[in-house]
């Protein structure tokens, strides 16, 4: 980590002053969270400035669709979610509040506790919360999947699912946010390749680098 630390300064030092900082995106909310863990923001503060992105898939997630899971909820189904989304505020509301208030919402770790509900009480219809990027769309997919393979009518997903690409695609465009490049996640590229960020390069002329999660990992990310 130390040595990576060392390449970052010396290849800063090759730029010319009014370059700096170069401002780079962190585009996972898991990134954010391990660089401010790590400390790494102040060990490069001046040189590289690191830009949280829009890799929270709670963060990114519209109040309309935390008002549509309350209005089910509230309208007699049995909502399910990851816990993360409880807090999420619709206005003044939010699920937490409409589960003190007595709707019944349930936090799980996976969809398929979801499909375990249906299967288990045929006269609720369950309703999960489809929250996430490429990496839970699979698993909710094979819920729905095994939903109809077992007939179970009372089983639905509200689709909240977003794309990594797209919202990249925006903020390279920007001339107010200047990113000069991007820190990629390495589980989201895992299901979609190294392909589907060449847009970056190609179009926007940005070096992008897909990194893991390990303090060494994103240090050398960076470097990169």
């Amino acid at each position: 980590m130390i040595g990576d630390l060392k390449t970052i300064k010396a290849l800063i030092k090759k730029l010319p002053k009014e370059r700096l900082p170069i401002r780079l995106m962190e585009v996972c909310g898991t990134h954010t969270v391990a660089i401010s863990r790590m400390g790494i923001r102040p060990l490069l503060r001046g040189e590289v400035e690191l830009i949280s992105g829009p890799g929270c898939p709670v963060c990114v997630t519209p109040a309309n669709f935390v008002a549509k899971a309350i209005w089910l909820a509230e309208n007699g189904c049995t909502v399910v979610t990851f816990g993360d989304m409880m807090k999420v505020p619709a206005g003044d509301d939010s699920l937490f509040k409409a589960k003190a208030r007595g709707c019944d919402i349930r936090v799980v770790y996976s969809p398929m506790d979801a499909l375990e509900f249906a299967s288990l009480e045929p006269e609720n219809h369950v309703v999960f919360l489809g929250i996430g990027f490429e990496t839970t769309a699979p698993t909710i997919a094979g819920a729905v999947l095994e939903a109809e393979k077992r007939k179970l009518e009372n089983f639905s997903v509200l689709c909240g699912l977003k794309t990594i690409p797209r919202p990249l695609e925006f903020i390279a465009s920007s001339d107010e946010l200047s990113i000069d490049g991007f820190v990629l996640p390495g589980h989201v590229s895992t299901i979609i390749g190294r392909k589907a960020y060449e847009f970056i390069a190609e179009k926007f002329g940005k070096p992008g680098t897909i990194t893991g999660f390990e303090d060494g990992d994103i240090i050398e990310g960076i470097a990169e």
